[in-house]
């Protein structure tokens, strides 16, 4: 069974920084691609970021381009999400998702299949 437990997230100023983690299970980390969404209140579900456990290929959303860094450590099974320079507007519960690298078309919520519980994410102006 996927599992995916989220951390880090918190209340920070805006142009701080939080380092958000996602702990995996389940799964042989190398066939999956793990990604970064976030959801604000009244907002639908977007990608922010994800990576491919395989050859640790990146993507990143335009919004964040610059600013955030997505990392993984396969030893420990865990995705990071460094987070720069955060701006009100970056608010919202961030959810780590999981899935197979050939099942995944596009970056999009609908094509993954595991979720994390979520983490608040608030950035104060």
């Amino acid at each position: 069974e996927v599992q995916l437990v989220e951390s880090g997230g918190g209340l920070v100023q805006a142009g701080g920084s939080l380092r958000l983690s996602c702990a995996a299970s389940g799964f042989t980390f190398d066939d999956y691609a793990i990604g970064w969404f976030r959801q604000a209140p009244g907002k639908e579900r977007e990608g922010v970021s994800c990576i491919s456990g395989g050859d640790g290929s990146r993507y990143y959303a335009d919004s964040v381009k610059g600013r955030f860094t997505i990392s993984s450590d396969k030893a420990k099974n865990t995705v990071y999400l460094q987070m720069n320079s955060l701006k009100p507007e970056d608010t919202a519960v961030y959810y780590c998702a999981a899935e197979a690298l050939l099942e995944v078309t596009t970056f999009s919520p609908s094509s993954f299949g595991s979720w994390g519980q979520g983490t608040q994410v608030t950035v104060s102006s």
